[in-house]
């Protein structure tokens, strides 16, 4: 058997000049937990050129959706960003991945960090009705540059709110909070800075961070992650993994190429 499944591009979407979604067919085989992440690539030179990427669709819908850089001289995502509806990609067979909520010890609020395509899957996970069943509140954060960055994201949450079965549980439990660092926009500042200074909390009218209440998945720039690592760290927090339940959790796995 083949280490990979061949999977059909259904559509391709360019957000930026940087940043692009594409939708794929997906084998009935495929199993994942919403947060985890698969290596998929192309067959380049009758050889698989693969990176990590993190499912953007949830693990009961029927197609898969990623959500990539663009990267100009990257091996990969120089090549990706070309492929069309009808190409094929390659899906490796497991997936895996620390962004899953059995990782986290109980809590009441569950905090989604992240920056740029990091975002991703946090998408899977907002459209999993477990994670509003384990938690009272969800705060999505999605930072980026400039605005233009944060449209996939603004869709997404957009569409749930729409959607019959996540609209009321959106309106009663996400909050969805997005901010840039280099143009006005009505939240602004690194998520790091936003934090520290109660502004993210404060803006959403939530209580400050709290160890015994918020759990904490991050997913972005290795910078991004480090700093806040630290800074809750600082605070007590423990680092959680598979098979051993933490405050907060970090995909490390996740590269941005």
């Amino acid at each position: 058997m083949s280490a990979f499944y061949r999977e059909k591009v259904l559509s391709v979407r360019h957000w930026t000049d940087t940043l692009f979604s594409f939708r794929a067919t997906r084998d009935s085989g495929f199993r994942f937990q919403n947060g985890q992440f698969a290596m998929i690539g192309l067959e380049v030179d009758g050889r698989p050129l693969l990176r990590a990427y993190s499912m953007a669709s949830a693990n009961h819908e029927e197609q898969l959706e990623f959500f990539s850089i663009k990267v100009a001289d990257g091996p990969l995502t120089s090549k990706l960003q070309r492929i069309r509806e009808g190409d094929t990609i390659l899906v490796g067979r497991k997936a895996t991945g620390t962004l899953v909520t059995d990782n986290l010890l109980p809590g009441s609020r569950l905090l989604l960090l992240s920056t740029g395509t990091g975002l991703a899957p946090f998408a899977s996970l907002v459209k999993d009705p477990d994670v509003y069943e384990r938690f009272d509140s969800i705060v999505l954060v999605h930072g980026c540059r400039q605005v233009s960055e944060l449209a996939y994201g603004e869709e997404l949450v957009a569409r749930l709110r729409d959607d019959e079965l996540f609209g009321p549980l959106l309106q009663e439990k996400l909050l969805y909070y997005p901010t840039v660092t280099r143009e006005p926009f009505r939240n602004r500042g690194r998520i790091t800075d936003l934090i520290t200074s109660n502004q993210l909390f404060d803006d959403l009218h939530q209580p400050a961070l709290d160890i015994g209440t918020d759990r904490i998945m991050m997913c972005g720039s290795p910078a991004m992650l480090e700093e806040l690592k630290q800074l809750f760290e600082a605070r007590g927090f423990e680092e959680g993994a598979n098979h051993k339940p933490g405050h907060f959790v970090i995909e490390k796995a996740f590269v941005e190429r």
